[in-house]
């Protein structure tokens, strides 16, 4: 087994007295990616916002349990949630570039964090725009708005973003349900690329998606994790007959 980055113990989430995450036990592989899958408002965005503490933002939110990242109880209250979010990146289901320029749009974080070089912005807004497979198409138009640019480039151009402050771990939550087809098999092909280097953990609606990009799968409903493991077995001998019924179409 390799090892994990992420070890999540009986984590329970409230919005006031509703209960939408229940127990969830989990260990996420460094260096791989982990998809979550389940039907609508079963958890699965909850879950993945657990993991850089944006759920913080919600009001009413009680969280229990722990989320250990490389050890680390990520909910100890001597974390501060500005350096998680640098370690921990997010990407949203909608592309949300900033309204500036496509350079200034992935030197933003770098800047928030006290780069002020111009020569080293350069090459980390180079390295970030290659990270995330998009350098060849912006190179020549990067002080360019970036609401110009398409949705699926939108979409990477949010990854590089995220890339850009160089985080260990990348959420992304539903990042190509936005995406004509085309797109979507860029971003798939880029996170098979992203998990030499990052800890991807996504949350999709699309069983095929999971199936091809995922190395480990967790199927979530009504707020608990009824199975988890190699996605490869998950799809073909699941273990639970209501992870069978889901991946086959029965329902959701």
């Amino acid at each position: 087994m390799e090892k994990s980055k992420l070890l999540v113990k009986d984590l329970n989430l409230y919005y006031g007295a509703n209960r939408a995450l229940k127990d969830v036990e989990m260990e996420i592989r460094d260096k791989a990616v982990t998809a979550l899958i389940g039907p609508s408002g079963c958890g699965k965005s909850t879950f993945l916002k657990c993991i850089n503490r944006m759920n913080d933002l919600v009001e009413n939110v009680r969280i229990r349990g722990q989320v250990l990242l490389d050890g680390e109880n990520i909910y100890d209250r001597r974390v501060d949630t500005t350096l998680l979010r640098k370690k921990v990146g997010m990407v949203f289901q909608q592309p949300n570039p900033f309204p500036m320029s496509i350079y200034d749009n992935v030197a933003y974080g770098p800047r928030l964090h006290g780069v002020k070089a111009k020569q080293e912005l350069d090459s980390i807004v180079e390295e970030a725009l290659k990270g995330a497979a998009i350098f060849e198409e912006v190179k020549d138009r990067l002080k360019k708005p970036a609401l110009g640019l398409s949705g699926g480039q939108q979409q990477r151009l949010c990854i590089a973003r995220a890339l850009a402050v160089r985080p260990e771990v990348l959420l992304m939550d539903e990042p190509t349900s936005a995406l004509d087809p085309i797109s979507t098999s860029k971003v798939e092909e880029l996170m098979e690329a992203l998990k030499k280097s990052y800890t991807v953990v996504v949350v999709t609606h699309n069983m095929q998606q999971a199936a091809r990009v995922s190395d480990d799968t967790a199927f979530f409903l009504l707020g608990a994790v009824v199975e988890f493991g190699p996605t490869a077995a998950l799809f073909s001998r699941p273990r639970d007959k209501r992870t069978e019924d889901y991946i086959t179409g029965r329902f959701g």
